[in-house]
């Protein structure tokens, strides 16, 4: 009997996925596999318990038990917007070796949660060989599966009795990291600063402590005259801040 592993990471999409999973296949063999990266905001796992009640199916947690910050120390290296090895250590690693000891790939089928847009359906063929020797599927992008909007998935999750986690309705894409992914860019940095500022201040200081370790390194880089720089988050709140804000007008 086919096992169903739905690589579940608290976000909207994979939420959406595992409501479809269940709709084909029941719930009998089926798991809601999260990885723990530490940074999670809290809303992320009350989102998942009710994800878990909903649906009737417990969560099968799985954690390296490091921060991304403390595999960046480990392996000398600041994760940034092109390359963030706390993705592969604290998510792909765990999750593997725990489908490894638990699961027979010829009769398990994971099930990733990416939404139907474009950019996302050329991610497939690469999500695919990372997974190897399991199959994937991919339910929110399924021939007959229309495109749905973000504000639709959310719709969906209040339908069925879940509220979305507070990242989203707070102005974020994703719910990952606590909203201090490396891997966002300029602008979701400057949202963290102004929605969550307590945490970009954490942020800020875990990358000041790599600095002093690792040189004139950042998690984001600026562009002047076509080369790239690093830009700090110190430097990227001051600029911030110091920029001027245009009154709304009546």
């Amino acid at each position: 009997m086919t096992t169903h592993v739905v690589q579940f990471s608290g976000g909207i999409g994979s939420f959406c996925a595992a409501v479809r999973v269940k709709e084909k296949h029941g719930t009998q063999n089926m798991v809601l596999l999260i990885a723990d990266t530490g940074i999670e905001d809290e809303d992320l796992w009350r989102f998942a318990d009710d994800t878990s009640k909903l649906l009737g199916v417990p969560l099968t947690k799985v954690s390296d038990g490091r921060t991304p910050w403390e595999v960046f120390h480990a392996k000398r290296f600041l994760g940034n917007d092109r390359l963030a090895p706390c993705t592969s250590t604290l998510k792909q690693v765990p999750c593997r070796q725990w489908m490894t000891e638990n699961t027979d790939p010829a009769d398990t089928v994971a099930y990733i949660g990416i939404e139907n847009s474009r950019r996302d359906r050329a991610r497939i063929p690469a999500i695919a060989r990372n997974w190897k020797p399991w199959r994937t599927q991919y339910p929110l992008c399924a021939k007959r599966e229309p495109v749905r909007t973000k504000a639709q998935l959310l719709a969906e999750a209040r339908a069925l009795g879940v509220e979305p986690p507070r990242l989203y309705e707070l102005g974020f894409e994703h719910n990952n990291c606590g909203g201090t992914c490396v891997r966002a860019g300029q602008k979701q940095w400057k949202h963290t600063l102004d929605v969550l500022p307590e945490r970009f201040a954490r942020a800020e200081a875990e990358e000041e402590n790599l600095r002093r370790l690792l040189g004139n390194v950042s998690i984001l880089r600026q562009r002047r005259k076509g080369v790239g720089y690093p830009l700090p988050l110190a430097e990227l709140r001051r600029r911030h801040h110091a920029a001027p804000t245009i009154p709304l007008t009546p």
